[in-house]
């Protein structure tokens, strides 16, 4: 399918873009931040953390010389720690060489960095031509081209779509229309710039769900050994905790299990009896 009109889709997102933080910096070490923190966790929650997280470590040696305790400490509530324990050896790896890689290769490198975190960086820090598949622009590009999509297919069409000289926008642009238009459930199809070429526009079985990036719905949080994690590092941001009470802390009765998890993770620390954080 030929790439839709960048100023078809241009002209209708850059006047509803979100006024979001991070859009105002090019920075790489915000980028990153603000993509790490976004993984699974709706903007709402991100914006006020991420904020507070650049005011505490405005760089990646900042981040680098802190304690693990400490990034983990102002990560509580955003939850997968592993995110932050990642950002965290990132910011060494970065503060290590003096700056960021600026080649594909070399941000995969980057600890906890993937596909999709790796050319976010290359197009919204240092504006080069990458094409981002989040799970707003996957869904986007399904319903357009009609087909649920492997993980190559989704890539190949968005790198097809993406227009010389500019990612940024377009980028920020469709991933905007897939979390404000072409939602999951309800998609505003008759507000959609896109409408005139989609080949699902609402109508038969909606390809976007088996499509490769597109994010499924979470097991239920409340039990689970998800939570039982999550109360353990929010009690452990307030002093240690004795090993022993882990279950009565954690709510759970594999609490000894997930405890020792954590501590292999490197998230959490036994120092003789009492857990900690590291």
């Amino acid at each position: 399918m030929t790439a839709p009109s960048t100023e078809a889709v241009l002209g209708w997102g850059l006047a509803r873009l979100r006024d979001l933080p991070w859009r105002q910096t090019r920075d790489p070490w915000a980028v990153l931040v603000s993509e790490v923190m976004l993984q699974q966790t709706q903007v709402a929650r991100v914006v006020p953390k991420w904020l507070a997280f650049m005011l505490e470590f405005p760089d990646p040696a900042a981040c680098a010389a802190a304690p693990l305790g400490d990034v983990l400490r102002l990560w509580q509530g955003l939850g997968y720690p592993r995110r932050a324990r990642n950002l965290h050896e990132a910011a060494a790896v970065v503060a290590s060489a003096g700056a960021f890689p600026t080649e594909l290769d070399g941000l995969l490198a980057l600890p906890g960095v993937g596909a999709y975190t790796a050319r976010a960086l290359l197009a919204f820090a240092f504006e080069s031509g990458a094409a981002v598949v989040d799970t707003n622009i996957a869904r986007v590009l399904a319903r357009v081209h009609g087909a649920t999509m492997t993980a190559r297919q989704v890539q190949s069409a968005a790198d097809a779509w993406l227009p010389v000289g500019d990612s940024w926008a377009w980028n920020q642009c469709l991933m905007e229309l897939g979390a404000t238009v072409c939602r999951p459930v309800n998609p505003g199809c008759g507000e959609c710039p896109l409408a005139d070429r989609c080949a699902w526009r609402g109508s038969g079985i909606d390809p976007a769900p088996g499509t490769a990036g597109v994010s499924r719905a979470q097991a239920r949080f409340e039990g689970s050994e998800r939570q039982a994690r999550g109360r353990l590092m929010a009690a452990l941001t307030a002093g240690s905790v004795r090993a022993g009470d882990a279950e009565r802390v954690m709510s759970h009765r594999a609490a000894d299990r997930l405890a020792a998890s954590l501590c292999s993770e490197g998230l959490v620390v036994l120092d003789g009896e009492w857990l900690r954080l590291p």
